[in-house]
C-alpha cells in the first residue's frame, strides 16, 4: 500500500471508530467538521446528499445507516468497512482504471466464481446444474485466481455454483489467506448452521447473499418443500450473532407480483437483510423454462417498484437488469465483473456460457485480452438504451455475432448449447421489451433534463 494510501487508511479508520462510539450523534459531528475543511468541489457535489441523508432521522437512508451500525458487530463492520470501501473500491477502482489503460482490455472490479458444481438443492430451471455436479476448483486453483485478481487491483470476490457452500472449509481458508479481501457468496442459504455462523464471526469478511424467491409458497415452488423454513432459520441465525447479509432474489413470471410488493420488501428488512440483489429468470441451459420468463410489464412493474422503496425503506436494492441505467449498459465482459466456472472456464456472464479461455491455461490478464472479451468491450453499451443493456436477453443478435467472431464454445458439458438456439428462447422477450423500454428510458431521460434544467436555474 502507498504511502498516501496508507494515511488515507488511518484517517478513515479513526472517523470509523469516533462514529462507533454513538452513530447517531458522531456522523453529523463528524460531517459538520469535513464541511469546515472545505474539500473543493468534488466534496461540494455530495455534500447536499450527505446532509439529506444525514440529518434527517425520518429518512430511510438514514435509517439503514443507523441500523447497519447498531446491527452489525462493530469488528465485522470495521473489517468490512477496509475491505469493501477501502481496498474493493476506494483504492481498488483506480488500480484497475490504471491497469485496463496499461493492457488496453477491461479490468473487472469483482469476480464472481463458481468453487463447485456440486449443489444440495435441485431448482426448477437452474441453469448451474447444467455443469453436472462433479467439477470443482481446487484451493489451490481459487487462491491463484485471487492473487491473480490482486495483482490487478482486484479486492471483491463473489462465489455462485453449485452450492458454494459445499465448499465451506476451503472458503474460510481463502478469507484467513486473503484478510485484505471481501468475499461474498449467492447461496441457497439451507448449509449456514450455527457453526458456520461463528466461522463468519472470526474470519469477518464473508457476507451470504441468500437466494429466496418470496414468501414461502414462491420459494418451495421452485427449490422444493421446506426449503423456505431452513432459509428463514439460516437468517435469524445470522441476525442473532449480529452478521450481515442480504438476499438475492430472482423474479420469474411466477413470482413478480410477490417479489416486487411493499410487504416482501418489508418482510426482508424484519429478515434482517441490508440489501438484496434482483435478478430476472435467464431460459440458459436444456432445463431452462421458457415460461418462466417475466414479460415486459412485468420488468417494468419490478422497474418502478425498486425505484419506489429505495425512496422510503432501509434496504439497499441492485437490480441487475434495470440498473443498467446507472452503469451505463451491461457490465459484464470484465466491465465491471466476470465469471468463472468450476471447470475454469471463463465467461463474460454468470448467465452467458460460452468462453474462449480456461483459468488452468492462461492467467487471468490474458483472458482479458482473449477475443470473446475483446468483443464485450467493443461492442458495449450494446444498446444506447441502458435499460436494455444484456447482449442476450435485450440485444440477442448482439450475443450471436461476439460468440461467433470469437470462435468461443459453449461451456456446458452435458448439453453444448448453440448460441443461435439460445438467442431465439430470448428474441419475443427482447422485441416487448424494447417498447416498454423505449418508453420507460425517454421518460428517464426527460425528468433527468427536468432535474438539470431546475438545478440550473437555481443556482
Amino acid at each position: 500500500m502507498r504511502a498516501r494510501e496508507k494515511i488515507q487508511a488511518f484517517a478513515l479508520n479513526q472517523a470509523m471508530k469516533y462514529i462507533a462510539g454513538d452513530p447517531e450523534k458522531n456522523l453529523p459531528k463528524l460531517l459538520a467538521w469535513v464541511d469546515g475543511i472545505g474539500w473543493g468541489e468534488s466534496y461540494a457535489s455530495y455534500k447536499k446528499i450527505f446532509h439529506e441523508v444525514l440529518d434527517d432521522p425520518e429518512n430511510n437512508w438514514h435509517q439503514l445507516i443507523m441500523g447497519i451500525w447498531r446491527d452489525i458487530d462493530n469488528e465485522v463492520l470495521k473489517t468490512t468497512f477496509r475491505n469493501f470501501g477501502l481496498n474493493a473500491s476506494l483504492f481498488g477502482y483506480p488500480n484497475q482504471k490504471a491497469n485496463q489503460e496499461k493492457y488496453g482490455c477491461n479490468i473487472p472490479w469483482v469476480l464472481l466464481i463458481d468453487p463447485t458444481s456440486a449443489c444440495n438443492l435441485h431448482c426448477t430451471g437452474c441453469w448451474a446444474a447444467e455443469y453436472g455436479n462433479q467439477l470443482n476448483l481446487s484451493y489451490e486453483t481459487l487462491d491463484r485466481i485471487i492473487r491473480q485478481g490482486k495483482d490487478l487491483g482486484i479486492y471483491f470476490y463473489l462465489y455462485s455454483g453449485g452450492e458454494p457452500l459445499v465448499r465451506k472449509t476451503d472458503i474460510i481458508r481463502l478469507c484467513e489467506a486473503h484478510s485484505d479481501c471481501q468475499f461474498a457468496a449467492f447461496t441457497n442459504g439451507t448449509l449456514i448452521d450455527e457453526a458456520w455462523a461463528d466461522e463468519m464471526l472470526r474470519v469477518k469478511n464473508f457476507i451470504p447473499a441468500i437466494s429466496v424467491e418470496g414468501f414461502e409458497d414462491e420459494t418451495d415452488f421452485r427449490r422444493g418443500q421446506g426449503t423456505f423454513r431452513k432459509v428463514e432459520k439460516a437468517m435469524a441465525i445470522l441476525k442473532a450473532k449480529r452478521l450481515p447479509f442480504g438476499i438475492s432474489c430472482c423474479y420469474t413470471s411466477k413470482n413478480a407480483d410477490i417479489i416486487g410488493s411493499e410487504a416482501y420488501f418489508d418482510q426482508m428488512i424484519d429478515w434482517g437483510a441490508k440489501f438484496c440483489w434482483f435478478f430476472t429468470y435467464m431460459p440458459v441451459g436444456k432445463d431452462a423454462v421458457p415460461e418462466l420468463m417475466a414479460t415486459a410489464e412485468q420488468r417494468a412493474f419490478m422497474y418502478r417498484q425498486i425505484r419506489k422503496f429505495r425512496e422510503t425503506k432501509p434496504l439497499f436494492t441492485l437490480d441487475f437488469w434495470n440498473d443498467g441505467e446507472y452503469a451505463g449498459g451491461c457490465i459484464a465482459g470484465g466491465r465491471r465483473y466476470l465469471h468463472i466456472n468450476a471447470n475454469g472456464d471463463i465467461e463474460p456472464c454468470a448467465f452467458i456460457h460460452y468462453s474462449d479461455s480456461n483459468i488452468y491455461s492462461q492467467p487471468l490478464l490474458e483472458a482479458l485480452q482473449s477475443p470473446l472479451f475483446m468483443a464485450y468491450r467493443q461492442g458495449q453499451p450494446f444498446n444506447n438504451n441502458h435499460l436494455r443493456p444484456c447482449p442476450l436477453l435485450d440485444n440477442p443478435e448482439a450475443l450471436v455475432d461476439m460468440v461467433e467472431r470469437s470462435g468461443a464454445h459453449s461451456t456446458d458439458l452435458q448439453n453444448p448449447e448453440d448460441v443461435h438456439e439460445l438467442s431465439e428462447k430470448c428474441r419475443n422477450a427482447a422485441g416487448d421489451w424494447a417498447h416498454t423500454a423505449d418508453d420507460l428510458w425517454q421518460c428517464s431521460q426527460q425528468c433527468s433534463g427536468c432535474n438539470v434544467r431546475r438545478q440550473s436555474a437555481a443556482s
